[in-house]
Formats: C-alpha cells, structure tokens, sequence
C-alpha cells in the first residue's frame, strides 16, 4: 500500500527532495492530479539549478509549448506559420546543427505532415517609428490526394493534436544531443531532464508510443544524466513505470492542511491509477468535499472496470436499488452530472442530493468488488497507524 513517504510546506521543498533522490537514482516518475502543481513543481526544480546565467535543466512543459506561437495571416489566410521565440536557449544551434533533418526522423513515427524551417524579416510599427525584425518560424505541408493526383498543400494549419507532437519531437531532438554529448553542443550545460506532461490532447495509441519512444531514448543513456517525468495520464505513466524500472516512483498529493504537499511512495507495489483515484474519491466522500469534477473520476473507473468484467455499457455494470431493478437512475445521474462541462480548474460543489447518490453509487461500486479498506484510510488515520 503507497504510504506518505514525506510532507512539505511548498513545491521548493519537493524539489529540492527530488534532486537529493536523483543524486542515487537515474529515473523520479511522479504521478499527479491536474492541478496539484506538476508545472509549478518542474519550474522550481529549474529555479534550484540556475545560477546567474548557468542552467543545468533541459525542461518540457506548458513554457516550452508557449516558446511556439501562431501566426495565422487573418488577412490573407493563406501563409500560416508557426513562430518560434528565439530568445530562448532551448533553440541554440537551430540551424547550426540543421536540426529540422534531427527532427523530421522523429515526427515521420507519428504523423504524415512534412516542414520547414524558415527565417525573415517583418517591419514593425511603434508610433511613427518602423522597425525591421528578424524572425525564425515554421511552414508545415502535407501531400494530399486531389482529383487523383498526389499534390503538395504548402502553408497548411496543422491540428492542435499535431503541433503538439511536433514540439515534442522538437524536444527529443534536443534530448538525443544532450545524450550523445556532441563536442561543441549548445547543450553540453544539460545535468538533468525535466519532462511535465508530453502527451496534452493525444489519444491513448499516441500515449503508449510518446512513453515507449521516450523510455527507450533515455535507457540509452550513460553519460550521468537524470530524468524527472510527472503526469496526470494514468497510461502514459503505467508504461513509464514499466519500462523505466529501476527509477522512484511517487505520487504528488497536495493538500489545504497545514501541510501542503505529500509524496506517497508507489515503488514496492505496481502503480495502480483507478486504486489512486478512488481512495481520493473515497476521502472527499467521506469528508463531504465532493465537487462536480469528482463524477468524472467516478464514472472513468465504473467504465474500465465495466469492460474488465465484460459488460457492454454501465448500464449493466451499476448498482441496482430495489426501486430501480434496471439500474436507471444511477447510469443517467453519472451521465448527466459527467457532461455538464465542469472544470478541475473551476470546481463547484454538489448539491447535498446529488451527493448523496454519488456515495451510494460510490458504496456499492467498492463494496461489491471487495476493495481493501485499508487503502482508504485517510492521511491523518495512516498517521496515526
């Protein structure tokens, strides 16, 4: 059963618990909520190694994503580009190392579309003042087929799901020269690797593929660098864990209490995320904290474990009252309350009824699937064990 291993009053302390773990281990894999503070925790864990202008973390995060911004031509809509912020010393030797024939390897293993690394100058207006601007971006193309005919569409928009990974591969470029350690790489400040949450809005295929790819890129390595990799993605981090064996594994907690955040260690036991989440589901329920997001949670595991036990739907899968021998009631209420748009980042708290059926639900679900009740303990009961 994972146990709290250590409590801390601010994410500067985890980190700072982090490096001191990666000073005998290669591999911290931490599994966390959104919103517990994984991007927060990642840019302190930089903080803590910045000195003046010396740096010893490579991080991917929502910074590194926003490094890259779109200019989409609202008025010609038709050269749309992606741009890069060059000040950053993430695109050191962009050209120099010719680091779109680094990437294009890497992104032809998940996607169909091909680029282009481009420079230009732009003229910019400040009062009466024009100025000329040099600026480095991105032109995506893919072959399509029109009347027949294979043809190249240049200057297209790629989908969200796409720029992502992208990025990504942009940033495993980056990871390969830090691991190779080229002499008169622009990477050779690189100590440790900091990776939060690579896979934003990819499918559970892409998921499984961006872990393999990653675990197998870092396994490579032997050359003294350290890897830190947190998400919320419960497969993304089973594949993580299974592949990067002899690295930490945590989960990061946070609380309102007077501690703030606690790591539970999840190393001596497979990681398993719907056991995770329901002693979470199952704390809120009994403290009567329940918001809405929590039926997301809820129904998430109801629907896994319908299609472990081989129901079609949870219709047949939920708990049936005397009053409701087709299991109604409950089935609509999770469907309902799940659709209703609530945020994790904006939670609401339930009405007392729908409370009420949310621990009924939630109830019978563990009673009648034999969940050991010790691992629903909550932090001050596992203290006071």
């Amino acid at each position: 059963m994972a146990k709290n291993l250590a409590t801390f009053q601010d994410l500067s302390e985890v980190a700072t618990h982090l490096r001191e773990m990666l000073n005998i281990k290669k591999y911290v894999l931490l599994f966390a909520y959104n919103g517990t503070g994984k991007t927060r925790l990642s840019m302190e864990f930089k903080k803590q190694g910045q000195n003046g202008n010396e740096r010893d973390t490579l991080y991917f995060n929502a910074f590194t994503e926003d490094l890259f911004y779109w200019d989409n031509d609202l008025e010609a809509d038709e050269n749309r580009e992606l741009r890069l912020n060059t000040r950053s010393r993430f695109f050191d030797g962009l050209f120099e190392l010719e680091m779109d024939n680094r990437i294009r390897p890497l992104l032809q293993s998940y996607a169909d579309f091909d680029f282009k690394i481009k420079e230009k100058e732009i003229e910019t207006r400040e009062g009466n003042e024009i100025y000329k601007q040099s600026i480095t971006y991105i032109s995506f193309e893919r072959e399509v087929l029109i009347d027949g005919k294979t043809e190249l569409v240049e200057n297209i928009k790629i989908s969200r799901g796409e720029e992502n990974l992208f990025v990504w591969c942009f940033f495993l470029a980056i990871v390969r020269l830090v691991i190779d350690k080229q002499e008169g790489s622009p990477y050779a400040w690189v100590q440790y690797i900091y990776i939060d949450d690579p896979i934003s809005s990819l499918d559970d295929n892409n998921a499984i593929q961006v872990a393999n790819h990653l675990a197998q890129l870092l396994k490579s390595s032997n050359n003294g660098i350290k890897t830190v990799i947190s998400s919320h993605h419960a497969l993304f981090f089973n594949v993580i864990c299974n592949e990067l064996k002899s690295g930490i594994r945590y989960m990061l907690c946070s609380h309102e209490e007077r501690v703030k955040y606690s790591l539970q260690d999840t190393s001596d036991t497979p990681f398993f995320h719907h056991v995770a989440s329901l002693k979470r589901l199952a704390n809120a329920a009994k403290r009567n904290e329940l918001y809405t997001y929590h039926f997301s949670m809820l129904r998430n595991i109801l629907e896994r474990s319908a299609s472990f036990h081989g129901f079609n739907d949870l219709s047949g899968f939920v708990k049936r009252d005397k009053d409701d021998p087709d299991g109604v009631l409950h089935h609509r209420i999770i469907q309902l309350l799940n659709h209703g748009g609530y945020s994790h980042f904006e939670p609401q708290e339930m009405i007392e009824e729908n409370k009420r059926h949310f621990k009924k639900i939630l109830e019978s679900f563990m009673n009648d699937y034999g969940f050991n009740p010790e691992l629903f303990q909550d932090e001050q009961e596992e203290t006071a064990v």
